[in-house]
Formats: structure tokens, sequence, C-alpha cells
């Protein structure tokens, strides 16, 4: 009997591939924070994306602050710049309010992540970004969402203004106090360190010094940290220690930045006199004040520091810090204080090149029409112009060839 062998081909399964999911959480001060802590929701999306057939957990990306309109949440950033790497494909989020309040921003994350392919769903509204309705869905409702926040700001700028014609502080956080029932009353325990404060400065000593014997003496700041120069400055320039208010003396830029900036005539200012009972005669006060300003005389520097075509410019997308000038042995780079000062390690940043700088800006009209620029990972530069249009350039590091003839050229004395 003849033995017949048939040759079998075994395909090659196929593996489908994973979606990568990553998840965006965020906390408001005071507000969720009561409720849904951040940590909670790191765990609920954790589970959730690990738990579910066909994706692959690509992390979750949480901020902790005070309001979600800006531009500058660390992690918010750093989501993006993982989205541009290609290291994730869909994005969960609880909420558009979560996400982004500026309708603007929104809008711009939204449409950049749909260019890379990539879905941001977002749970309550149960919307996804790619699908064709959900780019108009999320228009009006984000708008809808920076509206509300609008409407809470201009609320609360209302009660702050009543409290402010009323004599009412803003705070009830400062040292030798404790504000009960609309008014401050007296710690005695720390009105004699705001008592030490004043009369070792007028004794002659410095910020400085006072500060180091407070800490030798183990006295605590109104929260139980050490004291800085700093600390000891807010203290002398207290004008409330006199029993007196001057109030509204700083204000927020708008309910989207949330910028706080000193007033300067922008809005009016209200003194309210004898509010609570005084920690520092108005006397003493005004001498430490005139003290300061001799000391401050005495000690000026002769020359102002230089301020650079970019300087005040350039913010690290990465720590929300800006960039600062720094000049090397082979090149005159822009660099971000954080990554200059504690390493790579604190912020994954790169120096720009100044003339790197130059010529893209060049090609925008010129540095007078910048209003700001914001540097990611990846050589990606966003710039603000002064229209409020954003133009985003990814500028190409130097060859090393390059840098060797440089330097070569420089060894040599030649240009």
């Amino acid at each position: 009997m003849e033995r017949i062998v048939t040759r079998v081909r075994f395909e090659k399964p196929i593996i489908p591939k994973l979606k990568r999911v990553a998840a965006y959480a965020r906390v408001s001060s005071g507000k969720d924070a009561m409720l849904h802590s951040l940590s909670s929701q790191v765990s609920y999306y954790s589970n959730l994306i690990q738990t579910h057939s066909g994706w692959e957990y690509a992390g979750v990306y949480a901020d902790e602050a005070l309001t979600g309109t800006k531009d500058n949440r660390y992690n918010f950033q750093r989501l993006i710049n993982d989205c541009r790497e290609g290291k994730i494909d869909m994005v969960i989020t609880k909420s558009i309010s979560r996400f982004a309040r500026n309708t603007v921003t929104l809008l711009e994350t939204v449409h950049e992540l749909k260019s890379l392919g990539i879905d941001v769903y977002f749970e309550e509204e149960k919307i996804h970004s790619m699908e064709a309705q959900g780019e108009l869905i999320l228009t009006f409702l984000a708008g809808y969402a920076q509206e509300e926040s609008l409407s809470a700001s201009e609320n609360q700028k209302w009660r702050v203004k009543r409290n402010f014609e009323s004599g009412m502080p803003w705070t009830g956080t400062m040292l030798g106090y404790r504000y009960e029932d609309g008014r401050y009353t007296i710690v005695p325990e720390e009105a004699n360190i705001v008592n030490m404060i004043f009369e070792s400065y007028l004794s002659g000593l410095g910020t400085v010094a006072i500060a180091n014997m407070l800490n030798r003496k183990e006295v605590p700041t109104r929260f139980g940290n050490e004291w800085c120069k700093n600390s000891v400055v807010r203290v002398l320039q207290n004008y409330s220690y006199t029993g007196n208010l001057m109030l509204q003396k700083t204000y927020r830029e708008n309910h989207l930045t949330k910028r706080k900036l000193q007033n300067n005539g922008e809005l009016p200012q209200y003194h309210a006199e004898n509010t609570h009972a005084p920690i520092i005669d108005i006397g003493t006060y005004n001498l430490v004040q005139l003290e300061m300003n001799r000391r401050a005389e005495k000690f000026a520097k002769p020359h102002p520091k230089k301020k650079y075509q970019f300087t005040g410019l350039i913010t690290c997308a990465n720590c929300g810090k800006h960039y600062r000038r720094k000049v090397t042995k082979t090149n005159v780079v822009w660099i971000c204080t954080t990554y200059n000062t504690h390493g790579k390690s604190e912020c994954p940043s790169k120096a720009i090149p100044e003339r790197t700088l130059l010529a893209l800006t060049e090609e925008l009209g010129g540095i007078d029409k910048i209003t700001g620029i914001q540097a990611y990972n990846g050589n990606l530069l966003r710039f603000t112009l002064d229209n409020g249009e954003s133009v985003e350039k990814q500028w190409k590091d130097r060859s090393r060839s390059e840098s060797w003839k440089k330097e070569w050229r420089q060894t040599n004395g030649n240009s």
C-alpha cells in the first residue's frame, strides 16, 4: 500500500496590534480634590486601560492645578509631546473642562492630535474627536465651558470687590493673625516673631541674617517651613501689620491666563483704616520702609543687567520656566533655566542655538512681531505673533562635522 504524505503549510498567526491608550486627569484644589482625589483618578484609569481587551497601557498623565485654563500644565505638555513622538494612539479624559476650558487651546490640541491620527475620548460627553460630528460638538461644548469659566470668574470678582469696599481682607494666611468672622485676630506667639523681625532689621541685621537667626532658633514660618530672605522681606513689607489694609494691590489678567499682575492704577485700590488690632505701629513700619530703600540704593548695582532679544520670550513646555542666554565655547545658545541648573533629570529640554532663533524669527517678520515662544521636545517651537496667530517651526541640530569645523577654526585663529 502506497503511503501518501501531504505537506501542510501552517500560516503564521496574525497578532492584532494593541491600541496604545493613555489617560489625562486633573483636579482643581478645593473642587474635585474633595470628592475624587487625583490618586483615585489615576487608579481608575490605570485599571480601565489595563483590563480593556485590545488596549495597551501607555500611562496616566495627571496634574493638580488651581485651574484648567493654563497651558503650562507640566504633565499635559508631556502627554502632547509623547503623542508627537508616536508613543500613543488614543487619549481618554474625564471631560472637556478637565482637558481645557480655553476653547482655542482645546481645539488646537484636538486638531493637532487628529492630524497625528490620535483619538481623544471625553467620557462625560461620550465624544470621540475622530468621529465626523465630534469636532462640531466639541466646539459648542468647549465654548459653553469657557463661558462658564468666565461667569464664575466674574462672580468671584464681584464678591471680592464688595469685600474690598467693606474693608475685608482677601486672605487669612498672614503670620501673627488668624482670620475669624471677617476680621484678623492676633496670635500672641506669632506676633512676637513679627516684632522680632522688625526690631532686628532696625538694629542693623540684613534679611538673610534674620532668616538664619530664626532658623537657628528653630522658629517656623506661618506654615512650618524654614525662613529665607524673601519670607523675611514679605513680613517687613506687609502694611497689614499696622492695623490697616491696602486692598487690591494685585489683580488677575483674565479668567484664561489667571496671571497675577501688579495694580499700577488699572483698578481702584482700597485703603481701610483700623480694621484690626496692630502688631507694628505705623511709625516703626515707615522707618523700616525707609531703611529698606536706603539699603537698596546703597547696594544697587551700577550697571543694570543686559536684556537680550529673546529675554522673557521663550518658555519651556516641559517645566514652564523661561530660557536664558548662555555663551558656550562653540556657540551662543538659549537654554531652559531648570535644565541649566539641575540637568536633564529635572527637565529634558534642549539648548537652542541663537542663530537658529534669529533665522526663524526673520522668517516670521522679525522679533517685533513675536509676543511669545514655547519650546517643545522634538526641536519644535511654537511662535505666538502679535496678531494672535500661532506658528510652529521645526529646527535642526547642527551636524557633528559643522561643530568640529567651527571648533577647529576658532582653535586656529580663523573666523
